[in-house]
């Protein structure tokens, strides 16, 4: 998922592709950019007087697929890059007008800690063009989201890129503690007897793998618990989350059908 954010028409490249796809996908519009957008009028805008007019230019994503599927072989940052480039052609901004790009994801990468970064790289951004990836459980994108539309209201940057990327495919399995340590150890070691010494101590439950959770750290609660504390704290009942839940699939089901969702673009997985 990759969405371009930006302040008013003029900062960027005169293009009219470009232009119009600010006018089609706005979130608010100032003055110069009403007439374009054709809202109506009981719609209410995020304009206000002496406030910078941010709006969100496009979106694109590459395909959901089931994990262990076609993207098994490939890493998060190739599907961030197969997203960014995707924007990149369609709204023909060029390269240069982004002034920042930053990415969630929830399970890094340890090799590429930085997926912004390296998609940014993959996708032929400048290395001057500077990058972060910010983890904040399942609402790191929106946090990317957010973080873009900060920078561009505090006036550090005129267009921002943000989106979010995640391979469940392959995640992270690390060895456990005791085994991570004598191997750091083992790296340090200076001699031979040394490092025989090293491996004589490890035990066979030392090959037992660290997995990833899906608990928050500080205070192991899933995010089922979470949900249910937050529907408690609201008074909403299940029957509720339910009609909401089958609302929201229905209507997306319907707008896929009417083709309505325009945000996937074509991604090539080598050798497939």
């Amino acid at each position: 998922m990759t969405s371009m954010l930006t302040c008013i028409l003029r900062n960027l490249p005169a293009s009219s592709a470009w232009a119009a796809g600010i006018s089609a996908r706005s979130l608010s519009c100032s003055s110069q950019l009403q007439a374009a957008a054709v809202q109506p009028k009981s719609k209410k805008t995020l304009a206000k007087t002496g406030v910078k007019n941010i709006v969100v230019v496009d979106g694109v994503r590459i395909p959901f697929l089931q994990s262990g599927t076609s993207y098994t072989d490939l890493m998060p940052h190739d599907l961030a890059r197969g997203a960014l480039q995707g924007l990149l052609n369609r709204t023909n901004i060029p390269r240069d007008a982004v002034d920042y790009i930053v990415y969630g994801t929830v399970i890094q990468e340890v090799k590429t800690s930085n997926v912004a970064r390296e998609a940014a790289l993959g996708a032929g951004f400048s290395d001057r063009t500077p990058a972060h990836t910010v983890t904040m459980a399942c609402i790191s994108s929106n946090q990317a989201m957010t973080t873009g539309v900060g920078m561009i209201a505090a006036g550090q940057c005129d267009a921002v890129v943000a989106g979010g990327v995640e391979l469940m495919s392959d995640v992270p399995i690390r060895h456990n503690r005791k085994m991570r340590k004598t191997m750091l150890t083992l790296n340090r070691a200076k001699t031979l007897g040394q490092k025989l010494a090293l491996l004589s101590k490890i035990r066979p439950d030392y090959f037992a793998p660290d997995l990833p959770l899906v608990a928050e750290f500080s205070t192991s609660e899933t995010m089922g618990h979470s949900a249910d504390r937050l529907a408690a704290a609201f008074s909403v009942s299940r029957l509720e989350q339910d009609e909401y839940a089958l609302r929201s699939h229905t209507l997306a089901k319907k707008a896929q059908e009417e083709g309505l969702l325009q945000d996937v673009v074509a991604f090539k997985v080598p050798g497939k």
